[in-house]
């Protein structure tokens, strides 16, 4: 989303950071609990050389990031930094799927958007709209698919948590578009985020395998960023 709305040198350099540091989490996960557990596998040699590789590829993003972005684009970094970092302190003791370490990332990774947008000249309010938009998202989706996934196995789930969720991010998408700094576009596509879950939640949904609905999520995902590069372009 970022790159879309603001192509620009310093904007790649953030996103091969923001990237290597996603794919830096798994592997530096294994490598530390078994670490922290005293204890060496076969594995932990690898995943160590792994994240090691993704840590390389991060600093040289990070590298042309420092070379050619300006200082306001580093504010959502830093805001978000000690988010990603508390994440990280949950995966290592294998507390990674907990509702708040899944919330925490969700968030962290919004703000490379808002980072990239800055970097390409965008204004601090419509650049951190767009974070907050894509917190709203995520951690209304972290809630959703939680519940749903339980659901789907018969397990106790109230739809309430992930319905209410929902609701505030599409208030929040409202309360942004009045305001000017974020797009209606942006409205449709919480709307669209919020008929989901109601469907899922419901007792009339089809239950299907995780993975089905986690490459559905997927979709929706880049739907909502795309219905958000179109409402910010056209506000441009």
């Amino acid at each position: 989303m970022g790159l879309l709305l603001a192509p620009t040198l310093a904007g790649l350099g953030l996103a091969v950071a923001a990237l290597g540091a996603f794919l830096v989490r798994h592997p530096l996960k294994l490598a530390l609990s078994d670490w922290r557990r005293g204890t060496r596998y076969p594995r932990t040699i690898l995943a160590a050389k792994v994240a090691a590789t993704y840590g390389l590829i991060t600093l040289a993003g990070f590298g042309l990031a420092v070379w050619r972005a300006p200082a306001a684009a580093w504010l959502p970094v830093l805001l978000a930094a000690p988010l990603g970092g508390l994440q990280l302190w949950y995966d290592a003791r294998l507390q990674g799927r907990q509702l708040l370490p899944e919330v925490l990332g969700g968030v962290a990774l919004g703000a490379g958007a808002s980072a990239l947008m800055l970097a390409g000249g965008w204004g601090m309010a419509p650049a951190l709209a767009a974070w907050a938009l894509l917190a709203a998202k995520a951690m209304a989706s972290v809630v959703y698919i939680r519940s749903r996934l339980r659901r789907d196995r018969d397990q106790p789930a109230s739809r309430w948590p992930g319905l209410l969720a929902h609701l505030a991010a599409l208030g929040l998408a409202v309360a942004l578009a009045l305001l000017g700094w974020g797009p209606w576009l942006g409205v449709a596509g919480m709307a669209v985020l919020l008929a989901r879950a109601a469907h899922g939640l419901s007792p009339w949904h089809r239950r299907v395998r995780p993975q089905v609905v986690g490459f559905t999520e997927l979709g929706y995902g880049i739907l909502t960023a795309l219905l958000l590069c179109a409402g910010y372009a056209a506000h441009a």
